[in-house]
This record gives structure tokens, C-alpha cells and sequence, in this order.
């Protein structure tokens, strides 16, 4: 089985908001519309070419992602090669995006908390840009809505997102990363 977990906060005041980009990355895969609850997380699980794929939003918020990654890995004996983390990056320009392997947390707290949480760096991951306005407050900046024009943007993206999961899910993170890295 693969685990696919997008971060972000949990509630209508931060749905469309930067640090849920991971969030709006899996809402936009394609056959993934039924959501159920379980360990403080939203998950579907989807057979794809075979496989067994779960899907999972964790609800407890950001800073805290780490405890319910960690609950879905122990109970379905999951591998951290099978898993791949789909996450803001306020380092990259918005809606580029970086495929990293064992790799620091780079300051996202998300992050911070799985890889304390699961004791592990090798996690595979999916950074998707969000820019940085270094005028407004970090804090104020990533919990910020997008725009109209962000949005459409995004739309268009996620296709390329859809594209790097399904590459993830019947290939490994090494081949995601040769194949799409360099564009």
C-alpha cells in the first residue's frame, strides 16, 4: 500500500489558503470523493493499476500532522519509501514545484512533525511553491487565501501534481524524480 497525504489546517477559514495547498492537491485527484474519517485524518483509499492507494488529509492541524501520519503508518504497516507528502514550499516560486527524498524539514512545521513522529528524514515529498512575500508576516503569508487569478493558475497545475502522484504510485520517488526534476 502507498499513502498519499496531503498537509494542511482543518475548517472552512482555511480551505483555499496557501498552507493547504496539499489539501487542495488531493481534493483535485481524480476518484477522490469519498472522504471517511479515522486517527484524526480524512482518507479514501482508491485501486489504481492494482495497487492499494490511500489518500489522507491529517485534521490535526499543521504543526501536529506528524502524530496522525504516524498512526496511519503504524496501523497499516506502511513503509516511509511508500509514502509521499504533498506540502507548501514558501522557498519556491508559485506552483513550481520539487521532488525531495531525505531531505530537513526547511523550517515547515508540518514537516517538522512527521520526520520527528516517524523518526525519519526518507520521506518522500511533493513541494509545491507558494512564493513568499517577505512583507507580510510568515505566519499572516502562509495562512493567507488566494486570489481569483491563484486559483484558475492552480487549476491548470494540478494536472502536473495528478501526473507526479501517478507517476509516485506505479514507479518510486527516484524515478519521479529523474523524470520530472528537470523540467
Amino acid at each position: 500500500m502507498k499513502l498519499i497525504v496531503g498537509l494542511g489546517n482543518p475548517g472552512k477559514e482555511y480551505e483555499n489558503t496557501r498552507h493547504n495547498i496539499g489539501f487542495m492537491v488531493l481534493n483535485n485527484f481524480p476518484g477522490n470523493n469519498n472522504w471517511q474519517r479515522k486517527f484524526n485524518g480524512e482518507y479514501c483509499t482508491q485501486l489504481i493499476n492494482g495497487k492499494k492507494i490511500m489518500f489522507l488529509k491529517p485534521l490535526t492541524y499543521m504543526n501536529l500532522s506528524g502524530n496522525c501520519v504516524a498512526e496511519y503508518v503504524n496501523y497499516f504497516k506502511i513503509n516511509t519509501q511508500d509514502i509521499l507528502i504533498v506540502q507548501d514550499d514558501l522557498d519556491l516560486p508559485y506552483l513550481k514545484f520539487k521532488i525531495k527524498y531525505k531531505s530537513s524539514s526547511g523550517g515547515h512545521n508540518g514537516i517538522k512533525s512527521i520526520i520527528s513522529s516517524l523518526g525519519t528524514d526518507a520521506i518522500p515529498r511533493l513541494k509545491i511553491g507558494i512564493s513568499h512575500d517577505r512583507a507580510i508576516d510568515t505566519k499572516d503569508y502562509v495562512l493567507a487565501k488566494f486570489n481569483k487569478e491563484e486559483l484558475a493558475l492552480f487549476d491548470e497545475s494540478s494536472k502536473k501534481y495528478n501526473e507526479i502522484i501517478s507517476c509516485f504510485i506505479n514507479e518510486d520517488v527516484n524515478q519521479c524524480m529523474l523524470k520530472y526534476n528537470r523540467k
